[in-house]
């Protein structure tokens, strides 16, 4: 059964922000109806820090008056209040893996791309060379899947999901592929991912994610 009527779910969000989005696609599996509320960073307003108080930072869940903060936390919030569409299966070792590819996504894929967008010369090299690494990885865990979860959206997909759409932009912006033939298994989960119908409606706009990322990538690489 989807949110009744004497629920109220706000999400505090940016346009933009990979993490917000995540609990977007959580909340549109599970067919409960939020009111978004888009966060300027530059000028956060009093509720986000009255309901984020240690990080000030976006996403922040409210649900019926109480804040979750974190998108992971959220992401699991999420799935144990609402039962329907569940993203994290009922096998005690098949959630820890999926846990276990969430933790590997913020603590080695995310940030060594990360660093290839944002480093230059041996610095790169060296994000490249990890990234790498990590694809493989990734590319191994989709053998023989549809989704990372099997057959269906899962923990890990909504979490490894920014590469859908953010990879490209990327390599856009910096002229360089990153994620290229090595990787099919990825491509192909990527595509899929990106033209989900209950996906594809919640991608930020191309032109302004160019936009944004242009500017980023020339704050971190000046003109010498």
């Amino acid at each position: 059964m989807a949110n009744n009527m004497a629920e109220e779910v706000k999400l505090f969000k940016t346009w933009s922000n990979i993490f917000g989005l995540r609990v977007v696609w959580a909340l549109k599996l599970k067919g409960i109806e939020y009111e978004a509320i888009d966060e300027d960073l530059s000028n956060k307003s009093a509720l986000l820090l009255q309901y984020n108080p240690v990080y000030k930072k976006v996403p922040v869940l409210v649900h019926n008056g109480k804040p979750v903060s974190e998108s992971l936390l959220i992401l699991e919030y999420i799935d144990e209040t609402w039962n329907q569409n569940p993203i994290l299966p009922e096998d005690p070792f098949e959630r820890a893996r999926q846990r276990f590819l969430a933790k590997f996504n913020e603590e080695k894929l995310l940030p060594t791309i990360w660093a290839i967008f944002t480093k230059e010369g041996k610095d790169r090299e060296e994000a490249m060379a990890a990234s790498v690494e990590n694809l493989k990885f990734v590319e191994e865990e989709l053998k023989g899947k549809k989704f990372f979860g099997s057959e269906k959206i899962g923990l890990a997909d909504l979490v490894f999901g920014w590469m859908a759409n953010l990879i490209g932009i990327f390599e856009e912006v910096i002229g360089l592929k990153i994620v290229d033939e090595r990787y099919p298994l990825l491509l192909a989960w990527m595509q899929e991912f990106y033209e989900l119908p209950v996906i594809k409606d919640t991608w930020p706009p191309h032109d302004k994610m160019i936009i944004k990322y242009q500017a980023l990538y020339e704050n971190y690489h000046p003109a010498k």
